[in-house]
């Protein structure tokens, strides 16, 4: 059976303020030594396994250019463009569409860009395994990742050991973000995986669930897939999609779905949420300190601090993000970072657009 992927890149990346705006976010920033920005990565990742001509970018109007300069290698007609942001579940309906469109069925990868893997080998490997267990009856698989500590930022997905298909297990339930204390037990039970967001499934079993557990969604799904390649593309497409109801693909379909498997994923996952996750993916110097950039530091230890061709001295510094773009400069105290979305929420309350 073909296998296509799905790359999801509409995302703001807010908390990576100020190197991610509103014109040029996350994904398609370079925040690794290599130089190549994530979603080049991501493409890059799954290129053993799914021809270019068989991967998709969702994304939203404003990145349509960054993703054409960016992803030379895949058919303009394959990035597509949500009118609107309407959560994950709309996003992947659309590209199921059109890869439904294209093939009378197939093997359907859903990949967010923004994410950073250590080993691609074993990615590849896992990503091989929920294929096979996809391809079987209308079964949804998806990559969970074994927690080596009590992280409250991401959800858990609790899973069977007692029914295992290959390395896959047949998953009970999805839970929201926990306290510190209920990620402990977590953490303790070995019975729950962190959810990584990825998915696999043939495109058919996911248009079923869809029509099943959002039967509107499917209803305009379906009216944008008639008119995919027509002089009305666009105007369908714009009409269904600001009507669909804004649904993540969790709570509208995995939440209440059967014959769901997922897979535990131990191949160096990082799912790049915050400035906290720089000291993760670059070595860190003597003092602590990920240091990128014209900058000195004195007595300065476990810092993360970016900059550009202007001289920044750090003396006497400790557990703080410095991010200094050319109109723009972040300090923060480490423990504070996932507040720098409020920064945003600020500067669009006092409209001070040109800094969002």
């Amino acid at each position: 059976m073909k296998t296509t992927a799905l790359i999801m890149a509409g995302g703001r990346g807010e908390r990576f303020w100020p190197k991610s705006r509103r014109n040029h976010p996350k994904q398609f920033l370079s925040l690794t030594d290599d130089g190549k920005t994530m979603i080049q990565l991501t493409v890059e990742r799954i290129s053993p396994l799914v021809s270019m001509e068989d991967i998709y970018i969702v994304t939203n109007r404003d990145y349509r250019q960054l993703a054409i300069d960016q992803l030379p290698g895949i058919p303009e007609e394959n990035i597509l463009c949500e009118p609107v942001g309407r959560n994950t579940a709309p996003c992947i309906g659309l590209g199921a569409a059109h890869i439904a469109k294209k093939y009378e069925d197939a093997l359907m990868l859903v990949l967010p860009s923004d994410h950073l893997i250590k080993f691609n080998k074993m990615y590849l490997t896992t990503l091989k395994d929920a294929c096979q267990i996809a391809e079987k009856n209308a079964n949804l698989v998806t990559i969970g990742i074994t927690p080596d500590y009590p992280e409250t930022g991401y959800g858990y997905i609790k899973f069977d050991s007692r029914e295992p298909e290959g390395r896959a297990y047949k998953v009970e339930r999805f839970v929201e973000k926990p306290t510190l204390e209920v990620a402990k037990e977590y953490l303790a039970s070995e019975e729950y995986l962190w959810n990584s967001g990825q998915f696999i499934w043939k495109v058919s079993s996911i248009l079923k669930n869809i029509r099943q557990y959002m039967p509107d969604t499917y209803e305009r799904l379906m009216r944008i897939q008639e008119a995919i390649g027509t002089p009305d593309q666009e105007r369908v497409l714009e009409h269904e999609f600001y009507a669909m109801e804004s649904q993540s693909i969790d709570y509208g379909i995995m939440e209440k779905a059967k014959d769901i498997y997922i897979l535990p994923g131990t191949f160096g996952w990082d799912d790049v949420g915050s400035w906290l996750a720089v000291e993760r993916i670059k070595k860190t110097n003597e003092f602590g300190n990920v240091v990128n950039g014209n900058i000195i530091t004195i007595n300065t230890k476990n810092c993360v601090m970016q900059g550009g061709k202007k001289l920044i001295a750090a003396v006497g510094l400790e557990d703080l993000i410095v991010v200094d773009t050319e109109d723009a400069t972040l300090i923060c105290a480490k423990d504070s970072a996932g507040d720098i979305k409020k920064v945003l929420e600020n500067l669009k309350i006092c409209n001070r657009d040109e800094y969002i």
